[in-house]
C-alpha cells in the first residue's frame, strides 16, 4: 500500500503535464471562447413537430431528410452557425444565434415542395466566355445535337426497357452537374451524359413498346411571345424571347454558397439551379409530389447492372406522365438541339433531370445511370419525403435578446462564483490545511472542465448554455462530496489509532467505494436524464454527465496523491491544530501516533 504511494510527487508532476498538455492542443487551434448557445448569446429558437398528412408515422429517415432539408432553407436565408437537428422521434429544433430571426418560422416549416417540370433550358450557372452564336435563336448554328441514340428496345416481361442499343446512358446522379442542353450563350461546352427514365412493366404485363416514338408536329421557332405557360409541351420549345434573356442573365450562387431561397409557384415557369451550380429554365408543373406513390432505389440485379430509382405514380398522373413521355421521349429541344429532360425539383432546387428513352403508360418509371447506392438511396429519400410530405406546427417559438442573453451569462457565473466561495470557505474553516487539497483540487477540475468544453466546441459543435452552466454549478457540489467522504474517512482511521500515512492509504480503500457509488449515481441520472429529455435539458444533464466524469478522474489522479504526498510532512502527521487533523478536529483525545520509521537500520 505504501509502496503505490511512496512517490506522489511524480504523480502530480505527470497529472499536472497532462493538463498543460490539453490546453498546449487547444492553443493549435486558437480558439479560447465556447460556442454559446440562445440563452447566452440571444437569437431565435424554432421548435418543430412534424407529421404527416396522411396520418402515417413519421420515420427517422423522414426525420433526417426533413432536418437536411430544413438546414438548407435556414443556411440558404444568409443566416451563419444556424444549428439545426432532431429530438425525439417527431420534434426538429432550429437554432439561430445573433439577431431576432421570426421571419424565419413560416420558412421552416413550410412543408417540402416535391414538383415534375419539363426542362426548356440547361447551362452553366456562371458566366462564360462571350459567344459566338445568336443568343436571341437560343440555339447553337452548327452544333450538334446531344439526344441519346434511339433504337430499338429489349423488350421482356418484367425487364427494364431501354430505348439505346448499347444501354441506358450514364447518369448524374442527385446534385451532380447536368450541363448538358446547353444554350447558344456557350457553345464550347461539352455536354455530359443525363440520367435516362424507362419504364418498367410490372410481370405479366404485355410491354410498352419502347421503340422511337412518332416525331411530334414540328415546333415553332422561338417566338417574342413564346407559347402559352398553360401548355408545358408547347412552351418547351417556344418559352418565348422574355424567358430566354432572363434565362441568358440568371446566374447560380458559386458551389461553395448556399443557394438562397426559391419562390416555386406551381402555375409559373421557374428560373432554378441544382446543387453543382447549373441553371436551368423549367415549366410550370406537371406533377405534384404528392401524385408519387413511391420511391425506391434498387440495387444491381440481372436485369440491371447499376442502381436505379423505381417511381410509381397514381393515376392522375399516370395519364399525364404517359402524354409527356409520348411527346418528349428521344425528341431533341426545339431550343438546345439536344435531347429533351424533364427535372424533379424539390424546394425549387432541381435534384435530378433526366431523359426519357421510351414512352412510360404505366404509371412506373425507372431512373437509370451512373448511381452509386448512396446517391440512389438519396434520391429515392428526397423523393418519398416531397411525396408524403411532412407538415410541421411550431408548438414553441423563443426569442431571446442579446442583452437579456447577457444578463443571465453574468448571473450565472455570479451564482457559480458564489457558491464555489462558500464551498471553499466551508472547506478552509472546518479542513484548514487540508482546504488547500480542495482548492487545489478545484482548481484542476475547473481547469479540466474548461479544456474539454473547448475541445468539444471545436470537435463536435458542443454548445455551451444557461442549463449547462448549470450543470457544471452543480457537479461543484458532487466533487466537494467527494473530498468530504475521503477527508471523514482519514480521521476516522486517525481516531482508531493510526497514523495520518497510514490512515490515507486504509481510508482511500473505504472512501473511494463510497464516491465511485455516488458518481456512478449521479452519472447514471445523467445518462437518463439526457435520453429522455428534450430541450435545453438535454444540455443540462450532458454538462452533469462530463463534470461527473471529470470529478472521478481529479479524484483520483489527483486528490489521492495529493494528500499522500502531504501526509509525508510534518505539519499535518504531526496533528498541527492548523492542519485540520488535530486531536481536537480528529476527536481523539490521544495523542497523534508519531510517524513510524523505517525498520532494518541503516541502508
Amino acid at each position: 500500500m505504501a509502496r503505490h504511494a511512496a512517490r506522489p510527487g511524480r504523480r502530480l508532476i505527470l497529472f499536472a503535464l497532462v493538463v498543460l498538455a490539453m490546453f498546449a492542443g487547444l492553443g493549435v487551434a486558437g480558439q479560447w471562447q465556447p460556442k454559446l448557445g440562445l440563452d447566452l448569446q440571444g437569437g431565435t429558437r424554432i421548435t418543430l413537430e412534424a407529421s404527416t398528412a396522411t396520418g402515417q408515422e413519421v420515420t427517422p429517415a423522414n426525420l433526417q431528410e426533413a432536418r437536411g432539408i430544413i438546414d438548407q432553407r435556414v443556411n440558404g436565408s444568409g443566416v451563419t452557425e444556424a444549428n439545426v437537428a432532431t429530438q425525439g422521434a417527431t420534434n426538429i429544433v432550429v437554432e439561430v444565434p445573433g439577431e431576432k430571426r421570426g421571419d424565419l418560422v413560416d420558412a421552416v416549416k413550410q412543408t417540402a415542395q416535391l414538383r415534375f417540370r419539363l426542362v426548356a433550358a440547361a447551362g452553366a450557372g456562371q458566366p462564360q466566355p462571350a459567344p459566338s452564336a445568336n443568343p436571341s435563336a437560343g440555339a447553337s448554328p452548327g452544333g450538334k445535337a446531344s439526344a441519346a441514340p434511339s433504337g430499338r428496345a429489349s423488350a421482356k416481361p418484367g425487364a427494364q426497357q431501354s430505348a439505346e442499343p448499347g444501354g441506358s446512358s450514364s447518369a448524374s446522379p442527385r446534385n451532380r452537374a447536368l450541363s448538358s442542353g446547353l444554350l447558344a450563350a456557350d457553345p464550347t461546352s461539352t455536354p455530359r451524359p443525363k440520367p435516362s427514365a424507362t419504364s418498367t412493366p410490372r410481370p405479366g404485363a404485355a410491354p410498352t413498346p419502347a421503340g422511337p416514338t412518332p416525331a411530334p408536329p414540328t415546333a415553332p421557332a422561338v417566338t417574342a411571345k413564346g407559347a402559352p405557360v398553360d401548355s408545358p409541351l408547347a412552351w418547351q420549345d417556344n418559352p418565348g424571347q422574355a424567358w430566354l434573356q432572363r434565362f441568358q442573365k440568371f446566374t447560380c450562387p458559386p458551389a461553395d454558397r448556399p443557394a438562397p431561397p426559391v419562390d416555386d409557384v406551381a402555375e409559373q415557369p421557374l428560373l432554378t439551379c441544382d446543387d453543382a451550380g447549373n441553371k436551368l429554365l423549367l415549366s410550370k408543373t406537371l406533377i405534384e409530389g404528392t401524385q408519387l406513390k413511391s420511391a425506391e432505389a434498387t440495387p444491381p440485379g440481372q436485369q440491371n447492372l447499376e442502381w436505379t430509382v423505381n417511381l410509381t405514380f397514381d393515376g392522375e398522373a399516370r395519364r399525364i406522365f404517359s402524354n409527356v413521355t409520348q411527346r418528349i421521349a428521344n425528341q431533341p429541344s426545339q431550343v438546345t438541339q439536344q435531347q429533351k429532360q424533364f427535372a424533379i425539383v424539390l424546394d425549387g432546387i432541381v435534384i435530378s433531370a433526366p431523359t426519357v428513352n421510351g414512352v412510360i403508360n404505366n404509371g412506373q418509371a425507372e431512373i437509370s445511370g451512373s448511381f452509386t447506392q448512396t446517391s440512389a438511396q438519396a434520391l429515392a429519400n428526397s423523393l418519398r419525403y416531397g411525396a408524403l410530405p411532412l407538415k410541421f406546427d411550431v408548438p414553441v417559438v423563443s426569442e431571446q435578446g442579446p442583452t437579456l442573453a447577457s444578463d443571465q451569462l453574468s448571473a450565472g457565473l455570479v451564482a457559480g462564483g458564489i457558491g464555489l466561495g462558500l464551498v471553499l470557505i466551508y472547506c478552509m474553516l472546518y479542513y484548514r490545511g487540508l482546504g488547500l487539497v480542495v482548492l487545489a483540487s478545484l482548481a484542476f477540475a475547473a481547469a479540466i472542465t474548461y479544456a474539454a468544453v473547448l475541445a468539444m466546441s471545436q470537435a463536435i459543435g458542443f454548445t455551451l448554455t444557461l442549463p449547462g452552466i448549470a450543470g457544471l454549478i452543480v457537479a461543484v457540489g458532487i466533487t466537494a462530496d467527494s473530498f468530504i467522504v475521503y477527508f471523514e474517512r482519514i480521521r476516522d482511521e486517525m481516531r482508531g489509532g493510526k497514523s495520518m500515512r497510514v490512515a490515507v492509504e486504509t481510508g482511500w480503500v473505504r472512501a473511494r467505494a463510497t464516491c465511485l457509488a455516488a458518481d456512478a449515481v449521479s452519472l447514471l441520472a445523467a445518462v437518463v436524464l439526457y435520453i429522455f429529455s428534450i430541450g435545453v435539458v438535454k444540455g443540462f444533464a450532458f454538462a452533469l454527465g462530463i463534470s461527473t466524469l471529470i470529478d472521478l478522474v481529479v479524484f483520483f489522479l489527483f486528490t489521492k496523491p495529493m494528500v499522500s504526498w502531504l501526509a509525508s510532512f510534518k505539519f499535518f502527521h504531526s496533528g498541527h491544530r492548523l492542519s485540520g487533523l488535530s486531536p481536537d478536529q480528529v476527536g481523539s483525545h490521544r495523542p497523534l501516533p508519531a510517524r513510524p520509521t523505517p525498520v532494518g537500520g541503516n541502508a
